[in-house]
């Protein structure tokens, strides 16, 4: 199936869309004054430790304290006696069980490396076992260990690579050999592998030089980042809306990706990136409750603090043959558009899918089957558990960053977060795109716009950088109208272009 990269860049939001045939499967969204946390790494100081929960609050200097649980703890001692051993295990999955009362004390300063972005009022995840990402390879400075991805399953290939790659490894150094690896020649591993050795380098300089809470590496934006864990040979294309985003990502395949080279194209058309490519539509789907399936049945989706919940429904389907055999095409449907919804909406922790009720056996274990066989195109690690007694499959999924839904939508302010509205970010950067588009379309220098006063002090203080360069780079004039909308009609429009 041919995928794209769909990267479009604005002053203060990024998107970056994977497209597999002519869907979007996989987006992500980062706002410049909310960049990613996800893979950075701090020297941390120790703030309270709590051994009846074997757990730690750090600072690393952010708003909210991080929070390091005791499996995420390494105990020095542990780490002289994997490297003797030289055991060749990954230490993400070891079995450290130090009280963490014996390793850390209040005011201690450590290494830490987040594993989970800030999630609702929680603070950040950290953990002690650092781990920098390359292309192809992914250094684990503090262990002598080499693994390899579960994803790369011919034995074969397996011990091919694990041969070359341990050839390479540097003493008492781990590393994990990336599923892009496959594609690789050896020469390429290694300028991977001397890239890598180069951060952690600074990454000592920095540790020595700086007093805790400090930054000492950080991962690289969201185009680079994504590029780097998201291409593969399948990708056919690379389309990039910004002229300076569309060299910062020339640089770095040259250096790093070098077949990508040819697949990376400026888009220079005369609508919006995402409108071309029909992504939009695609976007607001992905924040719908009800999810319509190509036979006429639909999920309903509610996502919670503690987990999401699939409701599979047969709706307009009536079948052709009787129900047992409605049932089972329902179920066998909408496990293609669970699986993407997934992926699409970033949807992590306790899943709960509800089929509907299967009374034969059979049926249930090709469900059973067919949701394993789809999660394959997942790249996020899941565990799923066999349809139960009440017909419902339950899953977990890993989460490291928010969904869809927290990154564009906030809390309903007239119904107590019953129910969720777009925010007042999501609003300006939509409307800056309807403007985008009314331009395009008329062709006109002044354009007026109704909009709601809230909406309008957010454009014209937070985000004035993203006006200022909406006007410059279309050479028009923006007039800003308030209106008397209130917040509260959910129904209307938070804003009018009028030309």
């Amino acid at each position: 199936m041919p995928k794209r990269l769909i990267i479009n860049s604005s002053v203060s939001e990024t998107r970056v869309g994977l497209v597999e045939g002519d869907r979007l499967a996989e987006l992500y969204v980062e706002r410049t004054h909310k960049r990613g946390m996800v893979g950075n790494i701090y020297k941390a100081k120790v703030s309270r430790v709590l051994p009846g929960m074997q757990s730690a609050f750090v600072n690393i200097g952010a708003d909210r304290s991080a929070f390091l649980y005791g499996g995420d703890v390494v105990d020095p001692d542990y780490i002289a006696a994997v490297k003797s051993q030289n055991q060749g295990q990954d230490p993400r999955e070891s079995n450290n069980r130090t009280p963490i009362e014996k390793v850390l004390r209040e005011g201690q300063e450590i290494i830490v490396q987040v594993a989970k972005e800030p999630l609702g009022t929680k603070g950040p995840r950290v953990t002690m076992v650092a781990t920098i990402p390359g292309r192809y390879l992914v250094l684990m400075p503090e262990f002598n260990s080499l693994g390899i991805s579960r994803r790369i399953e011919d034995e074969a290939v397996r011990q091919k690579l694990l041969a070359e790659v341990e050839a390479m490894r540097p003493p008492e150094m781990g590393l994990i050999i990336r599923t892009a690896a496959l594609e690789a020649p050896p020469e390429h591993l290694k300028k991977d592998l001397d890239y890598l050795l180069k951060v952690w380098e600074g990454v000592q300089e920095r540790r020595i030089k700086s007093s805790a809470p400090s930054l000492l590496y950080q991962e690289p934006d969201l185009v680079l980042k994504t590029t780097r864990d998201l291409y593969s040979e399948d990708v056919a294309e690379i389309v990039v809306d910004d002229v300076q985003v569309y060299e910062q990502l020339r640089h770095f395949l040259q250096d790093s990706i070098p077949s990508a080279h040819d697949k990376l194209k400026l888009f220079q058309g005369p609508d919006l990136i995402f409108d071309h490519f029909g992504l939009e539509m695609e976007i607001a789907t992905a924040l719908s409750r009800k999810v319509w399936l190509p036979s006429g049945g639909y999920l309903v989706i509610d996502q919670t603090e503690a987990l999401t919940s699939f409701d599979v429904n047969t709706g307009k389907f009536v079948g052709s043959l009787n129900a047992q055999d409605t049932i089972l095409k329902t179920n066998l449907e909408a496990i293609e558009e669970v699986v993407h919804q997934l992926r699409i909406r970033n949807l992590g922790g306790i899943i709960v899918i509800d089929f509907i009720d299967m009374e034969s056996y059979a049926d249930q274990q090709k469900v059973n089957e067919a949701l394993q066989e789809a999660l394959k195109a997942d790249k996020s690690r899941t565990n799923v558990l066999a349809i139960n007694e009440l017909g419902l499959v339950q899953m977990t999924r890993k989460r490291t960053r928010e969904s869809l839904e927290r990154v564009m939508t906030v809390d309903c302010a007239h119904c107590d977060g019953w129910g969720r509205t777009q925010s007042r970010e999501s609003l300006v950067y939509e409307m800056v795109r309807d403007v985008e588009r009314f331009h395009i379309r008329t062709g006109q220098k002044s354009i007026r716009v109704r909009v709601r006063d809230d909406v309008q002090d957010m454009l014209l203080n937070e985000e004035r950088p993203l006006f200022n360069v909406l006007q410059e780079k279309y050479d028009i004039e923006l007039v800003m109208e308030s209106t008397t909308l209130r917040s509260s009609m959910l129904k209307e429009s938070p804003y009018e272009v009028i030309g």
